[in-house]
């Protein structure tokens, strides 16, 4: 269920800031109509950590609603405080998500062992297969592979998704956590190179734009057209660069607005994107064949 193409959504917002529920409706429609394979509302990409608590949950209600049970939705359910993300979590389950996507804790800066309590009393508190997310340079703390290895033997705790840029960690992963621990790269740029080292897909931002060529990029390396998936990855390389020029979702944002899926607010402390950040993901969109 898990596999190829996953998104992490955008949440469109309109000009003063409130959540657009129709633009992201819509965009789920249009993801899905474009072969993306998974949606993870409310994640970082989806500002989470500045949306309320009854915009997070309405967010994945919406996507739930509009996905229809065509593909899956992973609903982010993080928080740096335990009982908030369980929580999201149950909440997430009575809302018919088929699984949760939970952030190491940010900034109170757990150790290994306050990170699998954490997580453990979540996959306790809730029956729902759930992915660690696992991303350093956002949280500080890093989740050590043999942390991993503990929490995998967890019934709930189903997979990670890998946001490390180290391209060694999967191959540990496999190693200590088993082959039928799901891994999906949470870094664009390395979503080819993370599936040869044990990966079976990629959790997007660049899908909320190109969510055709990401597709279209998984499904090849999966049937084994390898020169035409890493075409598609030659391809995209300035797209990414692009999107992760600035501290995201603002590039990504911007690059939706382009595409009328969005506006390119952001809610603060997040500042509009800078005027050679425009035009560099204008160029980049050029370069891909989205825009003209």
């Amino acid at each position: 269920m898990f596999r190829g193409s996953m998104v992490a959504l955008i949440t469109p917002m309109r000009a003063d800031g409130s959540v657009d529920e129709k633009a992201f409706q819509d965009l789920v429609e249009w993801q899905i109509a474009e072969g993306t394979e998974g949606l993870i509302p409310v994640g970082t990409t989806g500002e989470s950590p500045t949306l309320s608590h009854d915009e997070h949950k309405r967010v994945v209600e919406l996507c739930v609603e509009a996905a229809r049970g065509r593909v899956p939705v992973m609903a982010g359910a993080g928080s740096n405080s335990t009982a908030e993300a369980i929580d999201f979590a149950r909440h997430a389950k009575k809302a018919g998500a088929d699984a949760i996507l939970v952030v190491t804790p940010y900034y109170n800066k757990p150790t290994q062992e306050g990170m699998f309590l954490h997580f453990t009393a979540i996959a306790d508190a809730v029956d729902l297969p759930m992915f660690i997310y696992n991303i350093p340079p956002r949280s500080v703390v890093d989740m050590s592979v043999e942390t991993m290895a503990r929490l995998a033997k967890h019934k709930n705790i189903v997979g990670v998704k890998d946001a490390t840029a180290n391209l060694t960690r999967p191959l540990h992963t496999k190693r200590a956590c088993g082959a039928d621990f799901i891994q999906l790269s949470g870094e664009d740029h390395t979503a080819l190179s993370f599936n040869a080292a044990g990966g079976t897909g990629c959790i997007s931002v660049t899908a909320n734009v190109a969510p055709r060529l990401c597709a279209d990029m998984q499904r090849a390396w999966r049937e084994g057209r390898l020169q035409e998936a890493t075409a598609i990855q030659d391809r995209l390389v300035p797209l990414h660069d692009a999107l992760f020029s600035e501290t995201s979702p603002g590039p990504v944002k911007y690059a939706a607005s382009l595409l009328a899926k969005s506006t390119d607010h952001c809610r603060l402390p997040l500042a509009p994107v800078a005027e050679a950040t425009r035009t560099r993901v204008r160029e980049a969109m050029v370069s891909v064949g989205l825009l003209n």
